[in-house]
Protein backbone atom coordinates (compact mmCIF):
# COMPACT_ATOMS: atom_id res chain seq x y z
CA UNK A 1 0.00 0.00 0.00
CA UNK A 2 0.87 3.54 -0.69
CA UNK A 3 2.10 5.80 1.75
CA UNK A 4 -0.25 7.97 2.45
CA UNK A 5 0.79 12.09 2.63
CA UNK A 6 -0.92 15.15 3.65
CA UNK A 7 0.19 18.65 2.14
CA UNK A 8 -1.48 21.33 3.95
CA UNK A 9 -0.55 24.60 1.85
CA UNK A 10 -2.36 27.65 1.10
CA UNK A 11 -1.27 28.24 -2.10
CA UNK A 12 -2.21 26.05 -4.86
CA UNK A 13 1.09 26.24 -6.82
CA UNK A 14 3.18 24.63 -4.32
CA UNK A 15 0.02 21.59 -3.40
CA UNK A 16 0.27 20.75 -6.85
CA UNK A 17 3.93 20.68 -7.14
CA UNK A 18 4.56 18.89 -4.09
CA UNK A 19 1.82 16.38 -5.19
CA UNK A 20 3.35 16.08 -8.56
CA UNK A 21 7.05 15.28 -7.04
CA UNK A 22 5.59 12.72 -4.60
CA UNK A 23 3.09 11.41 -7.08
CA UNK A 24 6.29 10.37 -8.87
CA UNK A 25 7.84 8.38 -6.32
CA UNK A 26 4.96 6.48 -5.95
CA UNK A 27 3.19 7.65 -2.90
CA UNK A 28 -0.64 8.64 -2.28
CA UNK A 29 -1.28 12.18 -2.15
CA UNK A 30 -4.01 14.28 0.20
CA UNK A 31 -4.32 18.16 -0.15
CA UNK A 32 -5.16 20.67 2.02
CA UNK A 33 -5.81 24.69 1.70
CA UNK A 34 -6.33 25.83 5.56
CA UNK A 35 -6.72 23.81 8.83
CA UNK A 36 -10.45 23.13 9.00
CA UNK A 37 -10.11 20.61 5.68
CA UNK A 38 -6.76 19.19 7.19
CA UNK A 39 -8.55 18.75 10.13
CA UNK A 40 -11.44 16.73 8.74
CA UNK A 41 -9.00 14.82 5.88
CA UNK A 42 -7.28 13.70 9.45
CA UNK A 43 -10.54 12.46 10.93
CA UNK A 44 -11.34 10.28 7.88
CA UNK A 45 -7.65 9.00 7.60
CA UNK A 46 -4.96 10.01 9.65
CA UNK A 47 -2.10 9.73 6.91
CA UNK A 48 1.16 8.38 7.18
CA UNK A 49 3.12 11.85 6.57
CA UNK A 50 2.10 15.42 7.14
CA UNK A 51 3.66 18.29 5.40
CA UNK A 52 2.23 21.43 6.57
CA UNK A 53 3.02 25.28 5.56
CA UNK A 54 3.50 27.84 9.24
CA UNK A 55 1.93 30.37 7.27
CA UNK A 56 -1.45 29.48 6.50
CA UNK A 57 -3.94 32.00 4.91
CA UNK A 58 -7.65 32.71 5.15
CA UNK A 59 -7.28 29.75 8.53
CA UNK A 60 -8.30 30.12 11.21
CA UNK A 61 -5.44 27.76 12.85
CA UNK A 62 -1.82 28.40 11.29
CA UNK A 63 0.87 25.47 10.61
CA UNK A 64 2.22 25.71 13.94
CA UNK A 65 -1.32 25.41 15.65
CA UNK A 66 -2.39 22.69 13.63
CA UNK A 67 0.71 20.80 14.57
CA UNK A 68 0.28 21.32 18.47
CA UNK A 69 -3.56 19.78 18.01
CA UNK A 70 -2.68 16.75 16.07
CA UNK A 71 0.64 15.86 18.10
CA UNK A 72 -1.63 15.53 21.01
CA UNK A 73 -4.13 12.93 19.21
CA UNK A 74 -1.50 11.15 17.21
CA UNK A 75 2.19 11.54 18.73
CA UNK A 76 3.65 9.39 16.47
CA UNK A 77 2.72 11.31 13.28
CA UNK A 78 5.77 12.84 11.30
CA UNK A 79 5.55 16.18 10.05
CA UNK A 80 7.60 18.45 8.16
CA UNK A 81 7.27 21.98 7.91
CA UNK A 82 7.71 24.23 5.19
CA UNK A 83 7.60 27.93 5.03
CA UNK A 84 8.77 31.32 2.53
CA UNK A 85 9.61 33.31 5.31
CA UNK A 86 11.45 30.53 7.84
CA UNK A 87 13.97 31.90 10.29
CA UNK A 88 16.16 29.86 12.45
CA UNK A 89 13.81 30.35 15.51
CA UNK A 90 10.79 29.18 13.72
CA UNK A 91 12.51 26.01 12.81
CA UNK A 92 13.61 25.16 16.29
CA UNK A 93 9.83 26.33 17.48
CA UNK A 94 8.67 23.73 15.04
CA UNK A 95 10.88 21.31 15.87
CA UNK A 96 10.34 21.51 19.68
CA UNK A 97 6.62 21.25 19.07
CA UNK A 98 6.76 17.78 17.49
CA UNK A 99 8.07 18.41 13.58
CA UNK A 100 10.67 16.10 12.20
CA UNK A 101 12.29 18.90 10.50
CA UNK A 102 11.82 22.67 8.65
CA UNK A 103 12.88 23.03 5.30
CA UNK A 104 12.51 26.83 3.55
CA UNK A 105 10.66 27.48 0.21
CA UNK A 106 12.30 27.26 -2.57
CA UNK A 107 13.30 23.87 -2.06
CA UNK A 108 15.01 21.09 -3.92
CA UNK A 109 12.99 17.73 -4.93
CA UNK A 110 15.39 15.68 -3.86
CA UNK A 111 16.06 17.22 -0.53
CA UNK A 112 12.40 16.93 0.08
CA UNK A 113 12.06 13.21 -0.67
CA UNK A 114 15.29 12.65 1.32
CA UNK A 115 13.88 14.44 4.42
CA UNK A 116 10.33 12.33 3.78
CA UNK A 117 12.19 8.89 3.57
CA UNK A 118 13.96 9.95 6.76
CA UNK A 119 11.26 11.36 8.18
CA UNK A 120 8.77 8.07 8.20
CA UNK A 121 11.97 5.89 9.02
CA UNK A 122 12.46 7.94 12.73
CA UNK A 123 8.48 7.53 12.82
CA UNK A 124 8.76 3.89 12.24
CA UNK A 125 11.81 3.60 14.84
CA UNK A 126 9.73 5.57 17.29
CA UNK A 127 6.63 3.26 17.00
CA UNK A 128 8.70 0.11 17.24
CA UNK A 129 10.46 1.52 20.12
CA UNK A 130 7.13 2.36 22.12
CA UNK A 131 5.83 -0.89 20.97
CA UNK A 132 8.74 -3.14 22.95
CA UNK A 133 8.31 -0.46 25.78
CA UNK A 134 5.08 -1.30 26.08
CA UNK A 135 5.50 -5.28 25.74
CA UNK A 136 8.23 -4.75 28.35
CA UNK A 137 5.23 -2.99 30.45
CA UNK A 138 3.18 -6.18 29.99
CA UNK A 139 5.62 -8.56 31.33
CA UNK A 140 5.45 -6.56 34.40
CA UNK A 141 7.14 -4.26 36.51
CA UNK A 142 9.66 -6.21 37.68
CA UNK A 143 10.93 -8.03 34.61
CA UNK A 144 12.23 -4.48 32.99
CA UNK A 145 15.29 -4.52 31.74
CA UNK A 146 18.13 -4.26 28.99
CA UNK A 147 20.79 -7.09 29.93
CA UNK A 148 20.95 -10.27 27.16
CA UNK A 149 19.62 -12.48 30.10
CA UNK A 150 16.40 -10.57 31.51
CA UNK A 151 15.59 -9.65 27.36
CA UNK A 152 16.05 -13.41 26.26
CA UNK A 153 13.36 -14.39 29.31
CA UNK A 154 10.91 -11.89 27.97
CA UNK A 155 11.38 -13.13 24.52
CA UNK A 156 10.89 -16.77 25.65
CA UNK A 157 7.61 -15.72 28.28
CA UNK A 158 6.28 -14.44 24.79
CA UNK A 159 6.75 -17.95 22.72
CA UNK A 160 5.89 -20.11 26.19
CA UNK A 161 2.60 -18.33 26.97
CA UNK A 162 -0.23 -18.83 24.10
CA UNK A 163 0.96 -22.59 23.99
CA UNK A 164 0.26 -25.18 26.18
CA UNK A 165 3.56 -26.74 27.07
CA UNK A 166 4.79 -27.51 30.75
CA UNK A 167 7.18 -24.88 32.06
CA UNK A 168 9.60 -25.13 34.75
CA UNK A 169 10.53 -22.22 36.17
CA UNK A 170 14.20 -21.98 38.30
CA UNK A 171 16.20 -18.84 40.33
CA UNK A 172 16.91 -17.68 43.40
CA UNK A 173 13.88 -16.99 46.13
CA UNK A 174 12.79 -13.55 45.16
CA UNK A 175 13.70 -13.41 41.40
CA UNK A 176 10.06 -13.38 39.92
CA UNK A 177 9.48 -17.13 39.23
CA UNK A 178 5.59 -16.59 40.30
CA UNK A 179 5.80 -13.35 38.51
CA UNK A 180 6.33 -15.46 35.41
CA UNK A 181 4.00 -18.43 36.25
CA UNK A 182 1.44 -15.34 36.07
CA UNK A 183 2.69 -13.63 33.27
CA UNK A 184 2.31 -17.54 31.33
CA UNK A 185 -1.20 -17.85 32.74
CA UNK A 186 -2.32 -14.46 31.75
CA UNK A 187 -1.29 -14.36 28.48
CA UNK A 188 -2.47 -18.33 27.56
CA UNK A 189 -5.59 -19.22 26.13
CA UNK A 190 -6.46 -20.18 29.45
CA UNK A 191 -6.25 -16.54 30.70
CA UNK A 192 -10.07 -16.47 31.49
CA UNK A 193 -9.82 -19.48 33.81
CA UNK A 194 -8.50 -19.79 37.22
CA UNK A 195 -4.50 -19.49 38.47
CA UNK A 196 -4.02 -22.00 41.30
CA UNK A 197 -0.94 -22.15 43.22
CA UNK A 198 0.24 -24.66 46.00
CA UNK A 199 3.04 -24.76 47.81
CA UNK A 200 4.54 -28.00 47.38
CA UNK A 201 7.06 -27.87 50.39
CA UNK A 202 4.87 -26.36 53.13
CA UNK A 203 2.74 -29.04 54.07
CA UNK A 204 2.90 -32.76 55.15
CA UNK A 205 2.55 -35.79 52.08
CA UNK A 206 -0.85 -37.03 53.24
CA UNK A 207 -2.14 -33.07 53.33
CA UNK A 208 -0.12 -31.96 50.37
CA UNK A 209 -1.93 -35.10 48.95
CA UNK A 210 -5.40 -34.11 49.98
CA UNK A 211 -4.86 -30.15 48.51
CA UNK A 212 -3.80 -31.38 45.67
CA UNK A 213 -6.20 -33.90 44.22
CA UNK A 214 -9.45 -33.36 46.70
CA UNK A 215 -10.19 -36.15 49.38
CA UNK A 216 -13.92 -37.78 49.51
CA UNK A 217 -15.93 -36.94 53.19
CA UNK A 218 -14.35 -38.57 55.74
CA UNK A 219 -10.48 -38.69 55.19
CA UNK A 220 -8.28 -37.24 57.72
CA UNK A 221 -11.66 -36.91 59.88
CA UNK A 222 -12.79 -34.34 57.70
CA UNK A 223 -15.60 -33.17 54.80
CA UNK A 224 -15.12 -33.67 51.53
CA UNK A 225 -12.35 -31.17 49.96
CA UNK A 226 -11.81 -29.96 46.53
CA UNK A 227 -8.30 -30.55 45.38
CA UNK A 228 -6.15 -27.86 43.11
CA UNK A 229 -6.13 -29.72 40.42
CA UNK A 230 -10.32 -29.40 40.56
CA UNK A 231 -10.02 -25.97 41.29
CA UNK A 232 -7.87 -25.35 38.49
CA UNK A 233 -10.01 -26.89 35.54
CA UNK A 234 -9.82 -24.64 32.54
CA UNK A 235 -7.35 -22.95 33.93
CA UNK A 236 -3.72 -23.33 35.32
CA UNK A 237 -2.15 -25.26 38.13
CA UNK A 238 1.56 -23.87 39.77
CA UNK A 239 3.37 -26.15 41.77
CA UNK A 240 5.07 -23.59 43.81
CA UNK A 241 8.95 -25.14 44.90
CA UNK A 242 7.80 -28.16 43.16
CA UNK A 243 11.35 -29.84 44.13
CA UNK A 244 9.80 -30.23 48.09
CA UNK A 245 7.22 -32.18 46.32
CA UNK A 246 7.34 -35.11 48.97
CA UNK A 247 8.70 -38.90 47.13
CA UNK A 248 5.46 -40.62 48.32
CA UNK A 249 3.27 -37.49 45.98
CA UNK A 250 5.67 -37.35 43.52
CA UNK A 251 4.40 -40.84 41.37
CA UNK A 252 1.01 -39.61 41.26
CA UNK A 253 1.58 -36.45 40.37
CA UNK A 254 3.70 -38.01 37.38
CA UNK A 255 0.59 -40.40 36.69
CA UNK A 256 -1.83 -37.34 36.54
CA UNK A 257 0.85 -35.69 33.68
CA UNK A 258 0.61 -39.09 31.53
CA UNK A 259 -3.05 -39.73 31.86
CA UNK A 260 -4.47 -36.61 32.28
CA UNK A 261 -6.63 -38.18 35.23
CA UNK A 262 -6.15 -38.01 38.95
CA UNK A 263 -8.33 -39.63 41.52
CA UNK A 264 -9.43 -37.74 44.83
CA UNK A 265 -7.87 -39.21 47.91
CA UNK A 266 -10.09 -41.58 49.14
CA UNK A 267 -11.94 -42.27 45.99
CA UNK A 268 -11.49 -45.25 43.29
CA UNK A 269 -13.29 -42.87 39.59
CA UNK A 270 -10.71 -41.25 37.94
CA UNK A 271 -11.13 -37.22 37.29
CA UNK A 272 -10.41 -35.79 33.72
CA UNK A 273 -7.38 -33.02 34.39
CA UNK A 274 -7.79 -30.11 31.99
CA UNK A 275 -5.23 -27.90 33.67
CA UNK A 276 -1.90 -26.40 32.26
CA UNK A 277 0.51 -27.59 34.71
CA UNK A 278 3.26 -25.00 35.72
CA UNK A 279 6.54 -25.70 38.27
CA UNK A 280 8.53 -23.21 40.06
CA UNK A 281 11.72 -24.05 42.44
CA UNK A 282 14.73 -22.27 44.50
CA UNK A 283 16.31 -25.35 45.03
CA UNK A 284 19.46 -26.86 43.47
CA UNK A 285 16.71 -29.52 40.94
CA UNK A 286 19.39 -31.15 39.42
CA UNK A 287 21.28 -31.77 42.76
CA UNK A 288 17.69 -33.60 44.00
CA UNK A 289 18.46 -35.40 40.56
CA UNK A 290 21.38 -36.90 41.91
CA UNK A 291 20.49 -37.25 45.19
CA UNK A 292 17.57 -39.17 44.52
CA UNK A 293 15.32 -37.22 46.08
CA UNK A 294 13.43 -35.64 42.70
CA UNK A 295 12.28 -38.49 40.27
CA UNK A 296 13.82 -37.90 36.71
CA UNK A 297 10.71 -38.98 35.03
CA UNK A 298 8.55 -36.51 36.84
CA UNK A 299 11.36 -33.91 35.58
CA UNK A 300 11.39 -34.49 31.74
CA UNK A 301 7.59 -34.42 32.39
CA UNK A 302 7.60 -30.99 34.03
CA UNK A 303 10.70 -29.45 32.16
CA UNK A 304 8.93 -29.25 28.55
CA UNK A 305 10.33 -25.63 28.47
CA UNK A 306 12.87 -23.92 31.59
CA UNK A 307 13.32 -20.79 32.56
CA UNK A 308 16.15 -19.57 34.96
CA UNK A 309 15.12 -16.05 36.79
CA UNK A 310 18.46 -14.45 37.10
CA UNK A 311 19.31 -13.19 40.34
CA UNK A 312 19.48 -9.27 40.82
CA UNK A 313 23.18 -8.83 40.98
CA UNK A 314 23.76 -10.10 37.92
CA UNK A 315 22.21 -7.97 35.85
CA UNK A 316 22.89 -4.77 38.31
CA UNK A 317 22.38 -2.63 34.94
CA UNK A 318 19.13 -3.28 35.23
CA UNK A 319 18.35 -1.63 38.11
CA UNK A 320 17.67 2.24 37.03
CA UNK A 321 15.08 0.65 35.11
CA UNK A 322 13.64 -1.26 37.38
CA UNK A 323 13.91 1.28 40.16
CA UNK A 324 12.04 3.53 37.99
CA UNK A 325 9.07 1.03 37.01
CA UNK A 326 8.58 -0.03 40.76
CA UNK A 327 8.66 2.95 42.01
CA UNK A 328 5.87 4.23 39.66
CA UNK A 329 4.13 1.57 40.81
CA UNK A 330 4.35 1.67 44.40
CA UNK A 331 3.44 5.57 44.22
CA UNK A 332 0.30 4.68 41.77
CA UNK A 333 -0.80 1.96 44.65
CA UNK A 334 0.02 4.66 47.34
CA UNK A 335 -1.67 7.61 45.40
CA UNK A 336 1.76 9.68 45.67
CA UNK A 337 4.11 10.86 42.94
CA UNK A 338 7.67 9.33 43.55
CA UNK A 339 10.78 11.67 43.61
CA UNK A 340 13.21 10.43 41.09
CA UNK A 341 16.89 8.83 42.78
CA UNK A 342 19.69 10.85 42.38
CA UNK A 343 22.84 9.37 39.98
CA UNK A 344 24.53 8.66 43.60
CA UNK A 345 21.67 6.72 44.99
CA UNK A 346 20.95 4.70 41.97
CA UNK A 347 24.92 3.70 42.32
CA UNK A 348 24.37 2.86 45.53
CA UNK A 349 21.89 0.22 44.78
CA UNK A 350 23.64 -1.00 41.89
CA UNK A 351 26.65 -1.93 44.10
CA UNK A 352 24.43 -3.31 46.58
CA UNK A 353 24.54 -7.52 46.55
CA UNK A 354 20.40 -7.92 47.08
CA UNK A 355 20.69 -11.29 48.70
CA UNK A 356 16.47 -11.01 48.53
CA UNK A 357 16.47 -9.85 44.56
CA UNK A 358 13.77 -8.07 43.11
CA UNK A 359 11.47 -8.63 46.37
CA UNK A 360 13.82 -7.40 48.55
CA UNK A 361 14.34 -4.25 45.81
CA UNK A 362 10.57 -3.43 46.08
CA UNK A 363 10.42 -3.50 49.58
CA UNK A 364 14.03 -0.66 50.15
CA UNK A 365 11.90 1.29 47.51
CA UNK A 366 8.68 0.87 49.92
CA UNK A 367 10.93 1.60 52.75
CA UNK A 368 12.35 5.04 50.90
CA UNK A 369 8.18 6.01 49.94
CA UNK A 370 7.58 5.87 53.77
CA UNK A 371 10.76 6.77 55.38
CA UNK A 372 11.60 9.89 53.57
CA UNK A 373 8.42 10.80 51.29
CA UNK A 374 8.75 14.38 53.32
CA UNK A 375 12.08 14.92 53.00
CA UNK A 376 12.12 18.21 51.18
CA UNK A 377 15.10 17.77 48.84
CA UNK A 378 13.79 16.97 45.14
CA UNK A 379 15.30 13.85 44.62
CA UNK A 380 15.85 11.03 47.00
CA UNK A 381 19.94 10.74 47.65
CA UNK A 382 21.73 8.25 49.43
CA UNK A 383 20.64 9.70 53.13
CA UNK A 384 17.09 8.43 51.72
CA UNK A 385 18.15 4.70 51.43
CA UNK A 386 18.12 2.16 53.96
CA UNK A 387 21.17 1.45 56.67
CA UNK A 388 20.87 -2.61 54.88
CA UNK A 389 21.61 -0.59 51.67
CA UNK A 390 24.12 2.35 52.28
CA UNK A 391 26.28 0.68 55.37
CA UNK A 392 26.57 -3.32 55.44
CA UNK A 393 26.94 -4.75 52.56
CA UNK A 394 26.39 -1.37 50.44
CA UNK A 395 28.54 0.72 48.37
CA UNK A 396 31.41 -0.97 50.22
CA UNK A 397 29.97 -4.46 48.91
CA UNK A 398 31.12 -3.90 45.27
CA UNK A 399 34.92 -3.71 46.57
CA UNK A 400 34.53 -6.26 49.27
CA UNK A 401 33.56 -9.24 46.75
CA UNK A 402 35.30 -9.70 43.62
CA UNK A 403 33.65 -10.72 39.92
CA UNK A 404 34.01 -14.75 41.32
CA UNK A 405 31.94 -13.96 44.50
CA UNK A 406 35.70 -14.76 46.06
CA UNK A 407 36.72 -12.32 49.15
CA UNK A 408 39.11 -10.00 47.25
CA UNK A 409 42.83 -8.27 48.29
CA UNK A 410 41.29 -5.45 49.43
CA UNK A 411 40.24 -7.62 52.68
CA UNK A 412 44.35 -7.94 53.02
CA UNK A 413 46.08 -5.93 55.87
CA UNK A 414 46.95 -2.95 52.58
CA UNK A 415 49.43 -1.75 55.65
CA UNK A 416 51.71 -4.68 54.24
CA UNK A 417 51.89 -3.10 50.58
CA UNK A 418 53.45 -0.53 48.56
CA UNK A 419 51.73 2.19 47.66
CA UNK A 420 51.82 0.96 44.14
CA UNK A 421 50.85 -2.51 45.27
CA UNK A 422 47.60 -1.02 47.15
CA UNK A 423 46.83 1.04 44.19
CA UNK A 424 46.53 -1.84 42.05
CA UNK A 425 43.89 -3.46 44.83
CA UNK A 426 42.04 -0.58 44.82
CA UNK A 427 41.86 -0.15 40.57
CA UNK A 428 41.29 -3.99 40.22
CA UNK A 429 38.17 -4.30 42.94
CA UNK A 430 37.26 -0.26 41.48
CA UNK A 431 36.93 -2.18 37.93
CA UNK A 432 35.76 -5.68 38.84
CA UNK A 433 32.51 -3.96 40.91
CA UNK A 434 32.05 -1.12 38.00
CA UNK A 435 31.49 -3.90 35.16
CA UNK A 436 29.74 -5.80 37.49
CA UNK A 437 27.52 -2.69 38.19
CA UNK A 438 27.13 -2.03 34.28
CA UNK A 439 25.90 -6.01 33.88
CA UNK A 440 29.46 -6.47 31.62
CA UNK A 441 29.33 -4.12 29.24
CA UNK A 442 32.84 -3.11 28.60
CA UNK A 443 31.71 0.00 26.93
CA UNK A 444 29.24 1.50 29.20
CA UNK A 445 31.46 1.12 32.17
CA UNK A 446 34.77 2.43 30.16
CA UNK A 447 32.17 5.88 29.08
CA UNK A 448 31.15 5.85 33.07
CA UNK A 449 34.93 5.83 34.25
CA UNK A 450 36.23 8.39 31.90
CA UNK A 451 38.73 6.14 29.93
CA UNK A 452 38.44 4.58 26.26
CA UNK A 453 37.13 0.80 25.80
CA UNK A 454 40.67 -0.13 24.46
CA UNK A 455 42.48 1.87 27.49
CA UNK A 456 39.98 -0.28 29.64
CA UNK A 457 40.99 -3.29 28.67
CA UNK A 458 45.11 -2.66 28.31
CA UNK A 459 43.96 -1.33 32.35
CA UNK A 460 42.12 -5.03 32.58
CA UNK A 461 45.04 -6.84 31.51
CA UNK A 462 47.68 -5.15 33.39
CA UNK A 463 45.98 -6.27 36.34
CA UNK A 464 45.38 -9.72 35.50
CA UNK A 465 41.92 -9.58 34.88
CA UNK A 466 41.33 -11.57 31.90
CA UNK A 467 37.68 -11.95 29.82
CA UNK A 468 35.99 -15.20 30.22
CA UNK A 469 32.86 -14.64 28.22
CA UNK A 470 32.32 -12.94 25.67
CA UNK A 471 28.59 -11.92 24.25
CA UNK A 472 28.61 -9.64 21.59
CA UNK A 473 30.37 -6.88 23.76
CA UNK A 474 29.16 -7.99 27.03
CA UNK A 475 31.68 -9.86 29.26
CA UNK A 476 32.40 -11.86 32.53
CA UNK A 477 35.60 -11.25 33.91
CA UNK A 478 37.52 -12.85 37.07
CA UNK A 479 40.91 -11.65 38.31
CA UNK A 480 43.81 -14.20 38.33
CA UNK A 481 46.42 -13.96 41.36
CA UNK A 482 50.02 -13.39 40.04
CA UNK A 483 50.64 -16.46 41.71
CA UNK A 484 47.94 -18.37 39.57
CA UNK A 485 49.40 -16.79 36.30
CA UNK A 486 52.75 -17.22 36.65
CA UNK A 487 51.74 -21.24 37.02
Amino acid sequence: MAIDVLIVDDEEGIRNLVRGILQDEGYSVRLAANAEDAYKLIEKKVPDLLILDIWLQESHHDGMQILSNVKKIHNYLPAIMISGHGTIETAVAAIKKGAYDFIEKPFKADRLLLMIERAIENAALKKENESLRQRAERISDEMVGTTPMIQSIQQILEKAAPTSSRVLITGEAGTGKNLAARYIHQNSKRAEGPFIAVNCSSLQPERLEVELFGSVDGILGEPAKIGALELAQGGTLLLDEVAGLPMEVQGKVLRALQDNTYKKVGDVRPMNMDARILATTSEDIERALQSGTFRQDLYYRLNVISINMPPLRKRAYDIPSLVEALAGSIAREGGQIMKPFSPEALQALQAYHWPGNIRQLRNVLEWVSIMSARQPSEVFGIDSLPPEVTGAGGVEESFEMSATGQQSAMNQNLINLTLREAREVFERDYLLAQIKRFGGNVSRTAQFVGMERSALHRKLKSLDVVGMEKEQEFVQIMPISKKSARS
